[in-house]
């Protein structure tokens, strides 16, 4: 079963406190870009049978992409 839309951005804002909805929506349009030229999904989901934007939601919300930009600086 897949989460909505909105229980994915919930669980990254969890997860990712240093996010807001604006820079999710800019690192899922930066992961979408990378689906639709050719990367491969990090989830074991036929791309054909999901739109790109959900499938970079559910990728970052699963910690399983980082997109440039937004990691953690730890000190």
């Amino acid at each position: 079963m897949r989460m909505k839309t909105e229980e994915l951005t919930a669980q990254i804002l969890d997860n990712h406190p240093e996010l807001d909805s604006y820079k999710i929506a800019i690192a899922v349009a930066a992961r979408c870009d990378e689906l639709e030229n050719g990367a491969q999904s990090k989830l074991n989901i036929d791309p054909a049978t999901i739109k790109a934007a959900d499938l970079a939601l559910m990728e970052i919300a699963q910690g399983l992409v980082v997109v440039k930009g937004f990691e953690t600086n730890a000190k």
